[in-house]
């Protein structure tokens, strides 16, 4: 069982990983903090690193460590995996990285029973479904990080079409996280107001949008601050028992008519994981391709025997 303290292990410290750990040290969202990684000597030196920063922060214990350390764990978040490579899809990396989350899974699996998972690794819709099974834990308790930083790249851009802050716009993007997810236009408002925005500027703010992944690994090789942030606002809304709506990645049972995958939508997340899956009022042409969504996940998950 968790003990009194919060602790948050992140297992692969490589951009992703390294980034999250800093961010959640940065804004103190627990008392002890464990970084794995299949490279030890990479763990430890983002440990040290981090705890010379010490005395401009406080007393959060950091340490490298190893799976023993998840016993104790209220989150465990996984971004170990391949690196996704330049003009590589998501989907692309998924016989790469599921033989990695495999022998990850398990290994956390001999010491923890209680905690949450929250997965970061590409695909993350596939892995986190990967990691349900896998695991046999209540669905709620594995989380993928799902459309969460898409949702906040379309705010971003609309915002910036709009000039307007971020914090006034609501808008969604659902479905895989990748190249078949969908803007939820037909629900998109600043302040309940409708968003007046052209056909054309729709489709640019959304290819953006769908592509600004393979734009920034095309310019510097990965992403990682945003996401990094996109995690912290998870364990955040898990250790505040917050009820926060936000956008992960979760198991669908008739939703809109879609079962047995992980999908980004809008959920209820608290200290037990994801309490509620919201329904979203999506109109029928934002349904089927939601459905099209599902059925792509849905053929790479069988065509891998999960």
């Amino acid at each position: 069982m968790p003990s009194s303290k919060t602790r948050i292990v992140v297992i692969g410290t490589g951009a992703v990983g390294a980034t999250t750990a800093y961010t959640l040290l940065l804004r103190r969202r627990m008392d002890e903090l464990v970084l794995i990684d299949a490279n030890k000597a990479k763990a430890l030196g983002d440990a040290l690193d981090m705890n010379h920063g010490m005395p401009f922060l406080g007393n959060t214990k950091v340490w490298a460590g190893d799976y023993p350390d998840c016993a104790e764990a209220n989150i465990v978040i996984i971004t170990a995996g391949a690196a996704q490579k330049p003009g590589e899809t998501r989907i692309d990396l998924l016989k790469r990285n599921v033989s990695i989350f495999e022998s990850i899974t398990t290994e956390v699996l001999k010491y923890n029973k209680d905690g949450i998972l929250l997965i970061a690794s590409n695909p993350v819709d596939v892995m986190s479904y990967f990691t349900w099974k896998k695991s046999g834990w209540p669905s709620h308790r594995v989380i993928g990080s799902g459309t969460l930083l898409d949702s906040a790249r379309f705010r971003y851009l609309i915002c910036e079409h709009l000039k307007i802050d971020p914090h006034s716009v609501h808008a969604h993007i659902i479905g895989e996280h990748g190249d078949s997810e969908l803007p939820v236009w037909s629900l998109a408002n600043v302040a309940g107001s409708d968003i007046q925005v052209s056909e054309s500027d729709k489709q640019n703010i959304f290819a953006h949008t769908r592509d600004a992944a393979y734009e920034i690994i095309e310019a510097k090789g990965a992403t990682y601050y945003a996401i990094a942030l996109a995690l912290d606002r998870i364990c955040t809304a898990i250790i505040r028992n917050e009820s926060a709506v936000l956008n992960v990645s979760t198991l669908l049972e008739n939703y809109h008519g879609i079962s047995d995958v992980y999908l980004g939508v809008p959920c209820v997340v608290d200290r037990t994981g994801i309490r509620e899956v919201l329904p979203l009022n999506i109109n029928e042409q934002e349904q089927e391709l939601l459905k099209k969504s599902a059925e792509k996940l849905k053929g790479i998950i069988e065509s891998i025997s999960l």
